[in-house]
Protein backbone atom coordinates (compact mmCIF):
# COMPACT_ATOMS: atom_id res chain seq x y z
CA UNK A 1 0.00 0.00 0.00
CA UNK A 2 1.05 3.46 -1.12
CA UNK A 3 -0.28 6.74 -0.06
CA UNK A 4 0.07 9.97 -2.06
CA UNK A 5 -1.18 13.12 -0.60
CA UNK A 6 -1.97 17.21 -1.91
CA UNK A 7 0.20 19.81 -0.19
CA UNK A 8 -2.20 20.77 2.92
CA UNK A 9 -3.25 16.85 3.30
CA UNK A 10 -6.86 17.43 3.25
CA UNK A 11 -6.50 15.04 0.25
CA UNK A 12 -5.10 11.24 1.06
CA UNK A 13 -4.96 8.25 -1.62
CA UNK A 14 -4.50 4.81 -0.46
CA UNK A 15 -3.49 3.13 -3.76
CA UNK A 16 -2.94 -1.10 -3.81
CA UNK A 17 0.83 -0.75 -5.63
CA UNK A 18 3.11 1.64 -6.55
CA UNK A 19 3.27 2.70 -10.20
CA UNK A 20 5.97 1.12 -12.56
CA UNK A 21 5.49 3.83 -14.83
CA UNK A 22 3.77 7.07 -15.45
CA UNK A 23 2.20 9.14 -18.38
CA UNK A 24 3.39 12.68 -19.22
CA UNK A 25 0.71 13.33 -21.61
CA UNK A 26 0.69 17.01 -23.27
CA UNK A 27 -2.82 17.55 -24.32
CA UNK A 28 -4.46 20.68 -23.47
CA UNK A 29 -5.26 20.30 -19.56
CA UNK A 30 -2.50 17.98 -18.75
CA UNK A 31 0.27 19.88 -19.75
CA UNK A 32 -1.15 23.29 -17.23
CA UNK A 33 -2.12 20.41 -14.49
CA UNK A 34 1.66 19.30 -15.31
CA UNK A 35 0.71 16.00 -13.47
CA UNK A 36 2.14 12.56 -14.75
CA UNK A 37 -0.36 10.31 -14.86
CA UNK A 38 -0.48 6.39 -12.45
CA UNK A 39 -3.89 4.41 -14.01
CA UNK A 40 -5.65 2.18 -11.43
CA UNK A 41 -8.83 0.40 -11.27
CA UNK A 42 -11.39 2.61 -9.34
CA UNK A 43 -11.12 -0.12 -6.65
CA UNK A 44 -7.25 -0.71 -6.53
CA UNK A 45 -7.64 3.33 -4.77
CA UNK A 46 -9.14 4.67 -2.10
CA UNK A 47 -9.86 8.57 -1.63
CA UNK A 48 -10.66 10.27 1.49
CA UNK A 49 -10.86 14.07 1.97
CA UNK A 50 -13.35 17.09 -0.38
CA UNK A 51 -12.48 17.47 -4.11
CA UNK A 52 -13.71 20.14 -6.56
CA UNK A 53 -14.06 18.84 -9.56
CA UNK A 54 -14.10 19.92 -13.34
CA UNK A 55 -15.23 18.44 -16.72
CA UNK A 56 -14.52 19.62 -20.19
CA UNK A 57 -15.20 18.74 -23.53
CA UNK A 58 -16.95 15.61 -23.66
CA UNK A 59 -17.49 15.15 -19.76
CA UNK A 60 -15.92 11.97 -19.89
CA UNK A 61 -13.59 12.68 -17.08
CA UNK A 62 -13.91 14.49 -13.73
CA UNK A 63 -10.64 16.20 -12.86
CA UNK A 64 -10.66 16.04 -9.02
CA UNK A 65 -8.07 18.85 -7.06
CA UNK A 66 -8.29 19.69 -3.34
CA UNK A 67 -10.62 22.08 -2.09
CA UNK A 68 -8.35 23.33 0.29
CA UNK A 69 -4.66 23.41 -1.60
CA UNK A 70 -5.82 23.17 -5.29
CA UNK A 71 -3.83 20.11 -6.30
CA UNK A 72 -5.00 17.80 -9.06
CA UNK A 73 -4.97 14.47 -7.31
CA UNK A 74 -6.82 12.35 -9.86
CA UNK A 75 -9.20 11.86 -12.79
CA UNK A 76 -12.29 9.60 -12.42
CA UNK A 77 -14.38 8.24 -14.85
CA UNK A 78 -18.09 9.75 -15.86
CA UNK A 79 -18.82 6.46 -17.21
CA UNK A 80 -18.58 2.91 -16.84
CA UNK A 81 -15.41 2.49 -17.34
CA UNK A 82 -12.81 0.82 -14.57
CA UNK A 83 -10.19 3.29 -14.75
CA UNK A 84 -9.10 5.97 -13.04
CA UNK A 85 -5.36 8.47 -13.33
CA UNK A 86 -3.68 9.38 -9.95
CA UNK A 87 -1.42 12.12 -10.15
CA UNK A 88 1.67 10.92 -9.32
CA UNK A 89 3.43 13.89 -8.56
CA UNK A 90 1.12 13.40 -5.47
CA UNK A 91 3.15 10.44 -4.18
CA UNK A 92 7.11 10.43 -2.38
CA UNK A 93 9.91 10.87 -4.75
CA UNK A 94 11.14 7.55 -3.84
CA UNK A 95 7.81 6.04 -5.34
CA UNK A 96 7.80 8.30 -8.29
CA UNK A 97 11.34 7.76 -8.76
CA UNK A 98 11.56 3.84 -9.45
CA UNK A 99 8.43 4.31 -11.86
CA UNK A 100 9.53 4.79 -15.73
CA UNK A 101 8.31 8.03 -17.31
CA UNK A 102 6.29 7.08 -20.51
CA UNK A 103 5.22 10.24 -23.28
CA UNK A 104 1.70 10.67 -24.61
CA UNK A 105 0.91 13.07 -27.46
CA UNK A 106 -2.23 14.03 -26.38
CA UNK A 107 -2.37 16.80 -28.20
CA UNK A 108 -2.51 15.47 -31.30
CA UNK A 109 -5.79 13.51 -30.89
Amino acid sequence: MIEATCHCGAVHLEIETAPTNVTDCNCSICRRYGTLWAYYTLKQVRVAGETDTYEWDDKSLKFHRCKVCGCVTHWSPNNDRDRMGVNARLMTPEVLGAATVQQLDGASW
